[in-house]
């Protein structure tokens, strides 16, 4: 049996995919739910704090918790799996695997990597659905010497995000945000019906060992959305 604030959880999300919960409409109180589901008001608070930090509901001090706006939304600062994402949603995430194949490596793509011009590297496309609804496209090139076995992974079985992290351990991330307007190439891949602007993430991560990884990642820019919290602490 699922722990009670996944209940609580999961009840939230079938109000809001029902439509009987729409954007900006109130979610209980900690309080309420703590009665409703008979728990204490610190699982009902988890809960909520959780489905706070996955985007699908505001917490605002004094005025309660909302519906969050209805886009899809990743994390800005953190690294995560869109598997994971997806699947937190409650959603059904399906990868499409494009291209997996050893390329040569570009004057540009070298740079990012670290590596000598001219040199073997893997490459990936994988465009990744949402209920069968395309929502990111994903463009990798990877240094064969920190993830050797990259192209032999079934990656419709598996995330390269998972298969990354478990080979070589994220230590150092850099990244930049940019709005696109996508190629007849992304739109085809992404389903669009015209060239919406888009979200485009350039980010290169590294191991203890090197650079492990140059990734271009496209969102669709009027079904998605990326935020990021920041505490400050006061020395």
């Amino acid at each position: 049996m699922a722990a009670k604030f996944q209940q609580i959880k999961k009840h939230i999300l079938t109000k809001i995919e029902s439509g009987q919960w729409q954007e900006n409409d109130p979610v209980p109180s900690e309080n309420k739910l703590a009665e409703d589901f008979s728990v204490s008001r610190m699982t009902a608070r988890r809960a909520l704090e959780e489905l706070n930090q996955q985007g699908l509901l505001i917490r605002t001090k004094g005025s309660g918790t909302f519906v969050a706006s209805l886009k899809n939304q990743g994390s800005m600062f953190e690294i995560r799996d869109i598997a994971d994402e997806i699947k937190e949603r409650g959603h059904t995430h399906q990868a499409i695997q494009i291209k997996l194949e050893q390329v040569i490596a570009s004057t540009s793509i070298a740079i990012a990597l670290d590596v000598s011009i001219d040199s073997p590297i893997a490459h990936s496309i994988i465009v990744h659905q949402e209920n069968g609804k395309p929502v990111q496209l994903e463009e990798r090139f990877v240094n064969p010497k920190l993830a050797p076995e990259y192209l032999s992974q079934d990656f419709k079985q598996t995330s390269p995000h998972e298969y990354l992290s478990q080979v070589a351990p994220l230590t150092e991330a850099q990244h930049t945000i940019e709005a696109i307007a996508p190629n007849a190439q992304v739109c085809e891949w992404l389903q669009l019906t015209n060239q919406e602007p888009c979200l485009q993430l350039t980010r290169k991560t590294s191991s203890k060992n090197g650079v492990v990884c140059f990734a271009q990642i496209i969102y669709p820019g009027s079904s998605y959305r990326l935020s990021g919290h920041l505490t400050f602490k006061n020395t």
